[in-house]
């Protein structure tokens, strides 16, 4: 097998499939683009059926549909279930974009000297889901796939995937697998290949603080009335401490405490905080106190707020106390902590630090837990080996701040456990405008994960 010499032969086609599917703008979380969304996954099925995946079918689900195909060699050799998922972010804000967010380009950067693709979606999560559909077809043409291949690929997943459980129950034998191959994450640089054996959990929320019964004019009421937005932000900013802890009560019962043993492991991947500092553009870090950035990062629970919004914001001045403020927060569990538990004890506790001039409403939305898995797994054995022949060096393992909360789920239903293989950098800008994908990295995870599964059939024989 030689994965490197196909890719040589055949890259230009590989980078125009991949800009076909970045062109189409999936966007699940605004139905204006629902018909896109649905041509989206039309597209990806007749990609599988043309590279010789069996069974291939869209399945339907209250919101969007989950495309499935498999390739089944023998019931006696292990199977992997691909899993990926084809919808993105909004693109908003466009002006802050250098090219249209759905036109994908090629462009050169300090980090990417042979080039990055720009587009919505290249990184999180069609270029890397992409990466899979390219690896099978060099499975394929290089002496054959050594064993049962399923795909999965979603279209919920950056709106919490609500309706991928209920797929996983009502399918569970379609699904049944050795284990979970996934591509969403990332890896610690070019040169430095990590696998992520960690995820964060997440409890995800949105609060709305009432005072009076209309907007009110600021020089007749000011003075007497809460301002909504005052009382808002004096509770949001009440929710760390002076050593950056979250004042929520509870919040810590049961936390992982991860042992110095491990931490000192943690610290072996290089990590410049210098370099962390200006890629962002701040002057100094911030968070809590006893642990380095990695581990807020990683091993640590968080709060922050994603949005506050209330009252006039529009051109001009206009003199109102709002009726109403608002604030979504998005809290980042480790293991030990329920994310329903955790949302009841947020809720509770935001109850309770209003005054009493004001009243709050708390609506929880999509949370997931934590995740995870040992080095010693068949799977992650199998990656790093992979990793090793393609970059000359072996995986360092790693936890991530992200959260994606199907891999507990995938655990739950199907009792398998997900390896998560991901050629993404933190400097890629997922979410952002001007998200990009270097090739270099698109390249290496096609010629690394076909690697895995021959790997994957030794380990488990």
């Amino acid at each position: 097998m030689n994965p490197k010499s196909f890719i040589d032969k055949h890259k230009e086609r590989m980078l125009n499939e991949l800009f076909e599917l970045l062109r189409i703008p999936s966007i699940s979380a605004d139905p204006a683009y629902n018909k896109q969304v649905a041509q989206c996954a039309e597209h990806i099925a007749v990609h599988m059926k043309d590279l010789g995946i069996r069974n291939v079918n869209i399945y339907p689900t209250k919101g969007h549909p989950i495309v499935y195909g498999d390739f089944l060699v023998d019931p006696d050799l292990p199977t992997v279930l691909v899993y990926g998922h084809y919808d993105v972010q909004p693109a908003d804000p466009i002006e802050l974009w250098d090219n249209d967010p759905f036109d994908p380009i090629i462009k050169t950067t300090d980090i990417h000297p042979e080039g990055a693709i720009f587009a919505r979606g290249a990184c999180d999560d069609k270029g890397q889901m992409f990466m899979h559909l390219k690896a099978f077809e060099i499975l394929q043409a290089e002496g054959g796939v050594p064993c049962n291949v399923k795909f999965m690929i979603e279209g919920e997943e950056e709106v919490g995937s609500s309706n991928l459980g209920p797929f996983l129950t009502e399918h569970k034998d379609m699904l049944t697998c050795d284990t979970i191959l996934i591509s969403d994450t990332g890896m610690i640089a070019n040169d430095t290949p990590s696998i992520t054996t960690g995820l964060r959990g997440l409890s995800y929320v949105e609060v709305e603080v009432t005072g009076p019964n209309r907007d009110l004019h600021s020089g007749l009421y000011g003075g007497a009335v809460a301002n909504p937005i005052n009382i808002l932000t004096q509770m949001v900013a009440s929710l760390h401490n002076e050593k950056g802890e979250i004042t929520v009560e509870g919040f810590y019962d049961g936390v992982e405490i991860v042992s110095d043993k491990e931490r000192a492991l943690m610290a072996q991947a290089p990590f410049s905080q210098g370099a962390f500092k200006k890629s962002i553009g701040i002057s100094d870090v911030w968070g809590e106190e006893g642990y380095s950035t990695p581990e807020r990062t990683s091993i640590r629970p968080t709060l922050d707020v994603n949005g506050i919004w209330g009252g006039y914001i529009g051109e001009g001045a206009k003199t109102v106390i709002p009726s109403k403020a608002y604030a979504k927060i998005s809290m980042r569990l480790v293991p030990g902590q329920d994310p329903d538990a955790i949302t009841e004890k947020f809720t509770q506790h935001f109850i309770n630090i209003a005054p009493a001039s004001v009243s709050v409403k708390v609506t929880p939305h999509h949370g997931g837990l934590p995740y995870v898995t040992q080095s010693t797994d068949p799977a992650y054995q199998s990656a790093s080996a992979a990793y090793e022949t393609t970059f000359g060096k072996p995986a360092l393992p790693v936890r991530s701040g992200g959260s994606i909360p199907i891999v507990a789920l995938f655990e739950q239903i199907l009792g398998a456990k997900s390896i998560l293989m991901g050629f993404g950098l933190d400097s890629d800008a997922i979410h952002s405008p001007n998200e990009h994908y270097g090739v270099f990295n698109y390249f290496k995870g096609i010629e690394t994960i076909p690697y895995f599964y021959h790997n994957y059939v030794n380990q488990m024989k």
